[in-house]
């Protein structure tokens, strides 16, 4: 599926109209994403590196997928979808939670979303699309949060910002 528009939102999720993707980025328009994070039973998150040429974000690590859902799409599908399109994953994915974030990022555009977290478990290996995916790898919780804690900037900001609260969800004996 093409994912060249975005839903623009209030503040509280409702959703205003359609925008395209580039000009709500180019514009600060502030509209509805998903983020996915992916656990293994070994407790460790999928993070992947996005492709170097995506519109903006590339080379940056990031959760297992990420993407905006389009007009009258259920989000939870969405992210179930997008996950295979990208990491070549087919399993359950969970809300979590939604919150707002904002922030300019490279090429002058400026991320504004209104984000649903989801998070899904699997021990299967990913097969990324090389058109979305550069490099992935599974961690451990401690050693990425040392990595996000060193060089925040290898990473998108919406990880960053999710990130924290995603770990403030998992059981003790696995953020150790």
């Amino acid at each position: 599926m093409r994912r060249d528009h975005v839903v623009q939102v209030d503040r509280e999720d409702n959703a205003i109209g359609t925008v395209e993707k580039m000009e709500a980025h180019r514009l600060g328009v502030l509209h509805r994403a998903f983020s996915v994070f992916i656990w293994n039973s070994d407790g460790q998150l999928l993070i992947h590196q996005r492709a170097a040429d995506k519109y903006h974000g590339g080379g940056l690590w990031t959760n297992a997928c990420c993407s905006h859902p389009q007009a009258n799409e259920n989000v939870r599908d969405a992210a179930m979808e997008r996950l295979s399109f990208e990491m070549g994953l087919a399993c359950d994915v969970n809300f979590a939670f939604s919150f707002i974030y904002q922030g300019a990022v490279e090429r002058g555009l400026i991320e504004y979303e209104f984000d649903h977290v989801f998070i899904g478990h699997t021990d299967e290996q990913p097969k990324p699309n090389s058109a979305e995916v550069a490099a992935y790898q599974w961690i451990a919780v401690s050693e990425l949060a040392d990595w996000v804690a060193r060089s925040p900037e290898a990473f998108t900001i919406w990880f960053v910002e999710a990130l924290p609260r995603v770990l403030s969800m998992m059981p003790a004996d696995i953020r150790a």
